[in-house]
């Protein structure tokens, strides 16, 4: 599993991110902020605290995602995330 180097935190709920293995693109959240572990990230100054964690992302209250669930989103820019 790649292991997340950069997580920069951008407008509208996405998120620069870059891994180990060089994969690089934007990742949204806002198709997973529908998940009720995931609403206090509605709050834009506590989403941009996000950082690179273990081999994915994390906030400072737990919330995060694996490395495996962005790499999927970002080569596969149709799907529409786990709630359709």
């Amino acid at each position: 599993m790649d292991k997340i180097i950069k997580a920069k935190p951008l407008d509208n709920f996405k998120i620069e991110v870059l891994t180990s293995s060089g994969v690089s693109g934007i990742f949204d959240v806002k198709p997973y902020m529908k998940g009720s572990a995931f609403t206090e990230l509605e709050d834009e100054t506590y989403f941009r605290k996000v950082l690179p964690a273990h081999r994915g992302i994390k906030w400072p209250n737990g919330q995060d995602f694996s490395s495996d669930t962005m790499i999927w989103d970002i080569e596969n820019p149709t799907s529409e995330g786990p709630f359709p």
